[in-house]
């Protein structure tokens, strides 16, 4: 946990605990009153996110699940240390050891899969009552252990073949139902996505589709940035070294994705791919130092239908 960079609320609400372990943190605030309360949380969690933090970590129970989901929402993921007395939420790891190990295999790029876990609570008047009726609030973003899925196995191994037609199935799915120019990177799996919307497709090249229409066919950084306002971006990334922006992709130049911003990116690979990497991080070299820091961080690789992994996103530098 310390090659983590940490940002926290002062005193109980996280810097005691951070200090006790040696983890340099950054304190963006501190505690209105002599106990923390539920505005104190709103304000913390609301905070630490504008700062641009890719993940929030938080002890506690079912109230404080429900005080973060009314704060951030789905805004970036959280994991939850069970300390509450009331647990009814799927939000929380299993036990405090088992969310260290959610972290440790964050940082060191294991497979961590990105999942919506529900948010609920007792009932207060039917608890009264004498009778136990969670309520569900809704959803949070939560990373847990991922491993290789059986459907896409073959004796212990993932087949990328079914793994891959999974992705294209996934990703076209929800590209008819995005209005936006979609801008596809080069790569084996951009080409099938590419083909299986009747694309006149380059493996090596930038197309770009919107809405079963091809609007350009290896298109280059001054046609982007001429043509295209908005748009999601779906990029994969290379094998063993990870390049994800910056090599092999020169048509994404700094300016047009400071225009689409972070959120337009959609990344696939498979488990294998991103097994190749050894736990290393996808990589960024836009030739703007800043873009790439604003870049970096946790990012949802999709790696099959319905299936989503978190990963590390970094500079070279």
């Amino acid at each position: 946990i310390h090659q983590a960079r940490w940002m926290t609320w002062d005193g109980e609400m996280g810097a005691d605990c951070l200090k006790s372990l040696n983890c340099a943190c950054r304190i963006l605030g501190e505690p209105i009153g002599n106990r923390s309360s539920r505005e104190d949380t709103l304000r913390a969690a609301a905070e630490i996110v504008s700062h641009g933090a890719d993940l929030l970590v938080f002890a506690g129970g079912d109230g404080t699940a429900r005080d973060l989901l009314d704060a951030i929402g789905d805004a970036i993921p959280v994991i939850g240390i069970p300390a509450g007395v009331k647990m009814q939420s799927g939000v929380f790891a299993s036990t405090p050891e088992r969310a260290g190990e959610l972290l440790t295999r964050l940082i060191d790029g294991g497979l961590v899969s990105a999942v919506r876990r529900d948010v609920k609570d007792l009932d207060e008047t039917a608890l009264r009552k004498g009778e136990v009726r969670p309520r569900y609030f809704g959803e949070l973003l939560v990373p847990e252990l991922g491993g290789y899925l059986q459907h896409t196995k073959e004796r212990g191994r993932e087949v990328e073949s079914l793994a891959v037609n999974e992705i294209v199935a996934d990703v076209v799915e929800r590209l008819a139902l995005e209005e936006c120019p979609i801008v596809l990177g080069p790569g084996g799996t951009l080409f099938e996505i590419k083909h299986a919307l009747d694309l006149n497709a380059t493996l090596l090249g930038f197309d770009v589709w919107q809405q079963g229409r091809q609007l350009g066919a290896d298109v280059d950084a001054a046609w982007l940035l001429a043509e295209i306002q908005t748009a999601i971006v779906v990029l994969s990334f290379t094998r063993g070294q990870g390049f994800l922006i910056g090599r092999g992709n020169q048509q994404l130049s700094a300016d047009f994705l400071k225009r689409v911003g972070r959120d337009a990116l959609w990344v696939v690979g498979t488990r294998t791919k991103l097994g190749s990497l050894e736990g290393r991080a996808l990589l960024l070299d836009t030739d703007d130092p800043e873009l790439d820091r604003r870049f970096s961080g946790l990012i949802e690789v999709t790696a099959g239908y319905e299936d989503r992994l978190f990963h590390r996103v970094s500079s070279i530098a």
